[in-house]
């Protein structure tokens, strides 16, 4: 584990998480009240600024503008970072941000249209938690993974707390980094991710391979990002299941 000095991290939300994330090492979820300890909590932590946006003025200015010809969402939203972006190092007020973002991309809305009669307003839920939790890994603009917490193994971390069996979890992963496998729905995860200073990009090609989402900076290295991705993923899925609980139990 590599982790820098950092304080414990706060936030109020505005609705409950579901008790059993306190499954996993280092994070204390007491209603609506989120408490974590970084030193236990992640894997590597190197990093305690993150870029956001203002939600509110993402949600004003940016959701509802269409691209052209001329101007596509990615450039739009990444105009929209350089103008309005913000470091912070209030680990709170990524994960509230987050909290708006994700709970704006997993509205129960979209659930007629989806075509995947299996999920439910409750894996909605599900999701919208773990995604929350995922923007606080990091990686930098020269693919460098900074920081890495138990969510980036997205199937092996909602097994741990929601008692998923394999393919629920994958499923869930499914609809997480397919964009809801629409258009659509992708051009909003593009604009809404602006407030989380980036874009949504993942590791894996497929479930079985869990390798893993993060919001990246626009210009992050890929290659780099996808060769330490491989160095360190297989030990730390397996301290993630490690946490499961079993029906003995």
């Amino acid at each position: 584990m590599t982790t820098i000095d950092t304080a414990t991290i706060t936030v109020e939300l505005p609705d409950a998480f579901d008790p059993r994330w306190n499954r996993l090492p280092g994070i204390q979820v007491d209603g609506r009240r989120i408490t974590i300890d970084p030193a236990e909590y992640f894997f590597r932590f190197e990093s305690s600024t993150w870029l956001v946006a203002d939600w509110d003025l993402v949600k004003a200015q940016l959701l509802d503008v269409d691209e052209t010809t001329e101007s596509t969402v990615e450039q739009l939203a990444l105009d929209f970072i350089k103008n309005h972006g913000e470091s912070t190092s209030d680990a709170a007020r990524v994960l509230a941000t987050a909290d708006g973002v994700y709970s704006y991309l997993f509205r129960e809305e979209h659930l007629a249209g989806l075509g995947l009669p299996q999920i439910t307003a409750e894996h909605l839920r599900m999701l919208r938690e773990a995604a929350t939790l995922m923007a606080l890994n990091k990686v930098e603009l020269d693919g460098r993974i900074s920081n890495v917490g138990p969510c980036w193994f997205f199937p092996a971390a909602t097994s741990v707390v929601f008692d998923l069996d394999d393919a629920t979890g994958g499923m869930l992963d499914e609809v997480y980094h397919g964009g809801w496998f629409n258009e659509h729905r992708r051009i909003e995860s593009i604009k809404a991710h602006a407030a989380l200073g980036g874009r949504l990009v993942h590791g894996c090609q497929s479930v079985p391979d869990q390798s893993g989402g993060v919001i990246a900076p626009y210009g992050a290295s890929m290659a780099n990002f996808r060769d330490d991705l491989a160095e360190f993923k297989a030990g730390w899925i397996e301290q993630v299941y490690a946490h499961r609980v079993t029906a003995a139990e």
